[in-house]
This record gives structure tokens, C-alpha cells and sequence, in this order.
């Protein structure tokens, strides 16, 4: 019994050493952004994100998006279409299955809304 406990630790540490050598390089490369990546936000960048939402309603309200180049609304456009997907994605996850998944009225919702921002009261 006292050989195979033995054997059984050689052959795990064997098995640790093969899995942690080449993983080395990656969490060295992994880790430094971590650091900076990962870690909770400030209430200096709290701020600036409320900040900026203000901007984006008062934006919303006065119409100011209509303004916008393409060069500025096609990238708010692709982060707009990102949300939508994984909105669906998240329904169809949540519903473990497609079958049920009602997304037709969120898009509804979605084009109704902004035609009436982009026509106006």
C-alpha cells in the first residue's frame, strides 16, 4: 500500500509539472493585464461613466444624434447591433432552448423607439 501511495505522488507531481511548465509563459504574459484590466472601477471613472450617460440622454433628447457623420454613427450603430445580439443570446440562454424565445417584440420595441427619436414628437 506504502508503494503505491508513493508511486501514485511521483506520478502526480510528473502530471503537475507537465500541466504548470507550459502554462508558465501564458499567465507571465496574462497576468500584468490582469492587474490593470480586472480590477473594480474607481468612483473617479464611476463618475465619468454617469457623466457620460447624461450626455448620451441629453444627446437622445435634443436630437443631437442626428447630427452625427457616418464615420461617428456607424461605430454606435455595430455596439448598438452587439447589445441586441447578446440580449438574444442571453434570452435563448436563459430559456435553455430557442424553442419559446419571443425576440420579435424587443425589436419591435427597439425600432419603435427610435423612429419616434428620429421623427420626434
Amino acid at each position: 500500500m506504502a508503494q503505491f501511495a508513493h508511486c501514485l505522488v511521483e506520478k502526480a507531481l510528473v502530471l503537475v509539472s507537465v500541466v504548470v511548465t507550459p502554462l508558465k509563459p501564458r499567465v507571465a504574459t496574462f497576468w500584468p493585464y490582469a492587474k490593470v484590466e480586472l480590477i473594480p472601477p474607481t468612483p473617479a471613472e464611476i463618475l465619468q461613466l454617469l457623466r457620460a450617460c447624461e450626455k448620451r440622454a441629453h444627446s437622445a433628447q435634443t436630437g443631437g444624434f442626428k447630427q452625427l457623420t457616418l464615420e461617428e454613427a456607424l461605430p454606435n450603430g455595430l455596439v448598438a447591433t452587439e447589445v441586441q445580439m447578446w440580449f438574444y443570446v442571453g434570452e435563448i440562454t436563459g430559456k435553455r432552448g430557442v424553442v419559446g424565445c419571443n425576440v420579435r417584440r424587443p425589436v419591435i420595441c427597439f425600432i419603435l423607439v427610435y423612429y419616434l427619436n428620429v421623427l420626434g414628437p
